[in-house]
């Protein structure tokens, strides 16, 4: 597998090139900002359209036969430290549904919200914990399928712990389907 994915474009309009022309002035000035209204009204604004509309994200990807084999293995590889760095560097997260998370984390267990703070789109007092713990069984989940070994699913005398095999296999299960749910969600 080869995999190259450059940086995202980044979009450079009416306002960006106002706050260049005027780079002495703070961007939040009302100069820049009228400026920036101007240029959008002209020929400029669709010029500057058309040279983003030029701009390409590099995207590259080969893909061998043994890279499907066991593709669950395979993504888990890049999936894994991708997880971990976003959990580091995260800055928002999104809504968890209760059904996903440990009863103490639920939203009917964090603290009454007021009106006010209700009506401004405030999130619960568990709002980011119920983030990092969907965020902790995914990446635990993907450790377990990147790391092949389940020799602490036996018994000293060699045998099978079935139960405890039955509750890592459910927990994995659970890791991943929590990654499929809030795929949506894995920003930053």
């Amino acid at each position: 597998m080869y995999v190259k994915i450059g940086p995202y474009k980044n979009w450079f309009g009416p306002f960006q090139l106002a706050e260049k022309i005027l780079f002495w002035k703070d961007k939040e000035d009302d100069a820049v900002y009228d400026l920036g209204e101007k240029i959008s009204e002209t020929f400029i604004d669709d010029f500057l359209f058309w040279i983003d509309s030029k701009k390409k994200r590099t995207k590259k990807v080969r893909i061998d036969k043994f890279d499907t084999w066991s593709m669950d293995r395979t993504l888990a590889v890049i999936i894994l430290p991708m997880l971990k760095q976003l959990k580091a560097t995260n800055h928002g997260a999104p809504f968890v549904d209760d059904k996903d998370v440990p009863k103490h984390l639920k939203s009917t267990s964090a603290p009454e919200l007021t009106r006010e703070e209700k009506d401004c789109g405030a999130t619960d007092a568990f709002h980011f914990e119920r983030w990092n713990w969907v965020m902790d069984e995914m990446i635990w989940a993907f450790e377990q399928i990147v790391n092949d070994s389940k020799e602490h699913l036996y018994f000293e005398d060699g045998t099978l712990d079935v139960e405890g095999c039955k509750a890592y296999n459910k927990r994995i299960d659970n890791g991943t389907r929590l990654f499929g749910v809030y795929f949506r969600g894995l920003w930053d």
